[in-house]
């Protein structure tokens, strides 16, 4: 994953204002062990670019973490590095490989594993914390989204679409952008329902469960005409 920009690859000296912290004095950096050190950074990286956006100024950061810049920038080499390992460890990092296993397990029925996989993924991926991160990097032009796409979501998309398509007895699509959109129906939908919920404070009566499966129903009702669609 690589910044498009100047301003996320070389840091642009960071001249994005910084946010108000709580308080303008640093505590004395105490000692711990440079894994922990970097789990710790880690972890407060995550939380503070999914408040202020990753044009914050690393300062800030360091700041928050009770570090000093220069402690910050031995353990990741720029900010870019940073901004990279934030990404490995929580951005794909919640992806579990083992949902992929379980959707294929045909043993169970295919709308009981979709409304599985759904309740988990919304509770261990799309959190207020993620989506506002993926939406910020977005934004700045980092290549988090395409990078996740690419990595986990097309295989996600097209393992569902080839369950559904076994499980009604239908043919596949041979045309892999059409078997894409068809899985984005239902991935898309669920992911707005998280935005929806989390970034834009949206919610009604309905429960979590009680939405995904409204949309789960819906995706497999209209499996057959989907199915059937051509492109070009």
């Amino acid at each position: 994953m690589k910044a498009k920009s100047d301003l996320l690859a070389a840091n642009r000296q960071d001249k994005a204002p910084a946010p108000t912290l709580p308080s303008s004095k640093r505590r004395a950096t105490s000692r711990m062990p440079a894994s922990e050190r970097k789990a710790q950074i880690l972890a407060k990286a995550f939380e503070f670019f999914s408040e202020y956006g990753l044009t914050a100024q690393t300062r800030a950061l360091a700041d928050a973490c009770g570090v000093s810049q220069r402690l910050l920038y031995t353990i990741f080499p720029s900010k870019a590095a940073l901004i990279e390992a934030v990404y490995e460890a929580n951005i794909a990092g919640p992806f579990k490989a083992v949902w992929l296993e379980k959707l294929r397990d045909r043993n169970i029925a295919l709308e009981q594993r979709l409304l599985w996989f759904y309740r988990e993924y919304y509770e261990g991926v799309l959190t207020r914390g993620w989506l506002r991160l993926f939406l910020y990097a977005s934004l700045a032009e980092v290549e988090m989204a395409p990078a996740y796409i690419t990595a986990v979501i097309k295989t996600l998309l097209d393992t569902i679409v080839e369950e559904t398509a076994f499980d009604a007895g239908l043919a596949l699509p041979t045309q892999l952008d059409l078997r894409q959109e068809i899985g984005w129906l239902l991935h898309g939908a669920i992911s707005h329902l998280a935005i929806r919920r989390h970034v834009y404070r949206n919610s009604t009566s309905m429960g979590i469960d009680a939405v995904i499966r409204l949309h789960v129903s819906a995706y497999l009702a209209a499996a057959p005409t989907l199915m059937a669609q051509k492109v070009g």
